[in-house]
């Protein structure tokens, strides 16, 4: 499925409108979100479609919509849980603790939380509580959810010491006292922080494998965790139409997990080794998305456009710099802050005029990166994106509305 659709495939999406004008003409166009949106859901609904929605084996959601607009579609229900569970079962590094039957503690956005207590509210046909307690947060038999904060920065105490007690009840809930901790790499960075800054590591058992799937994971950040778990710890990449296209071991190196899916990787400007991901799918059987463009940015291991050779999910094309020597994604800046400070933990660059911008940054200690790391790092930045570059140490930096933290922004 590279490219344009096999014959198989075609079979597969023949009778749904979107695509009858490109079957008609024998060649498919990239598609992208806004022509998925309109006339949706009329301009993907077959006889089958109306079929599944009406017995429940299809249902309507909405994408995170977390760095880009949300946008509505149409698959099973629990598709990208089934997509992160398969996975899970067949990692040559983790399956063992799949297999184990662990309990998976998800440490994540508090949207991710929300989502949940919704469900189970619909379920019941009662009202989500405004703090819900943790039966309403349990996805399934398996799975639950721990964050009720938007900001894991402004954790209190009594929040800290209560998410390392469900964490607690779920290993002990294993005969081998295992987990599996599921969570966003900031978050769980942040609760390390608070576990060692009130003494609380006596009351965090240690978990026996761990994936980062939410969003990008500075390098810092995974250094950082690796330094305090002894454990796997594995980046899943993919998206809610998707699910999961890629995976890493435990020692970084990204697999491809392309069940009934394809990826063509095309550059994002002319010269670029920055590529988009054009994915082909019919592992949603109600919604196949043909050379969908989902936005997102790779870089290869030796920059040609060889989708076996991804070595980075480098951020969103929506979110790229342009300078006077082509864009700029965050992986980029994330990789000349890696090599210049592992000090740095939360970042933001701020351009505030044509030629400058400001590096706002938290440190994993609380104090200030040291004057030639500061140094290194302005000239570091300068030549990466052709602004002049000023560092600015913050204790704090806000996170936005989606629980997720946005790596370019502009204003004074």
């Amino acid at each position: 499925m590279d490219g344009q659709p096999t014959a198989e495939v075609i079979e597969q999406i023949r009778d749904i409108p979107i695509y009858r004008e490109s079957l008609a003409k024998g060649y498919f166009p990239i598609l992208d979100k806004p022509e998925i949106a309109r006339g949706f859901p009329d301009n993907w609904m077959t006889p089958r479609l109306a079929a599944a929605l009406e017995s429940g084996e299809a249902e309507f959601v909405l994408s995170t919509g977390t760095h880009h607009a949300r946008m509505q579609i149409i698959r099973p229900p629990y598709f990208l849980l089934r997509s992160y569970y398969q996975l899970w079962s067949e990692h040559p590094d983790i399956a063992e603790t799949w297999e184990a039957g662990c309990r998976r503690v998800s440490l994540t956005t508090v949207l991710a939380t929300e989502h949940v207590a919704r469900v189970n509210a619909a379920r019941r046909g009662t009202t989500p509580e405004p703090v819900p307690a943790l039966d309403d947060r349990r996805l399934d038999e398996r799975t639950c959810y721990v964050n009720l904060r938007l900001d894991p920065a402004l954790w209190e105490r009594d929040e800290v010491v209560r998410m390392l007690a469900e964490i607690r009840a779920a290993r002990q809930a294993h005969p081998r006292g295992w987990y599996h901790l599921d969570c966003s790499g900031y978050h769980l960075a942040h609760l390390v922080r608070k576990v060692g800054e009130w003494g609380l590591w006596d009351d965090f058992p240690p978990p026996a494998s761990i994936i980062h799937a939410y969003e990008y994971t500075p390098e810092n950040v995974r250094r950082f965790l690796h330094q305090h778990f002894d454990c796997p710890v594995i980046d899943l990449f993919g998206s809610t139409e998707l699910g999961y296209l890629y995976y890493s071991d435990r020692r970084g190196t990204y697999w491809p997990h392309l069940d009934k899916m394809s990826v063509e990787l095309q550059p994002v400007a002319a010269g670029s080794t920055i590529y988009q991901l054009i994915v082909s799918s019919v592992r949603n059987p109600y919604m196949p998305l043909i050379r969908y463009r989902s936005g997102d940015c790779v870089r290869t291991l030796d920059g040609s456009p060889d989708a076996g050779k991804i070595a980075q999910f480098c951020g969103r094309e929506k979110e790229l710099l342009s300078t006077p020597h082509g864009p700029v994604a965050q992986g980029d800046l994330d990789r000349c802050i890696a090599e210049t400070s592992p000090d740095i933990f939360g970042y933001q660059l701020r351009l505030t005029g044509d030629a400058e911008a400001q590096l706002m940054y938290t440190t994993f200690h609380g104090a200030p990166v040291e004057l030639p790391q500061a140094s290194a790092l302005e000239q570091g930045i300068g030549e990466l994106t052709g602004r002049r570059c000023r560092l600015a140490h913050r204790t704090h930096l806000p996170i936005g509305k989606s629980g997720k933290y946005a790596w370019l922004t502009t204003g004074s």
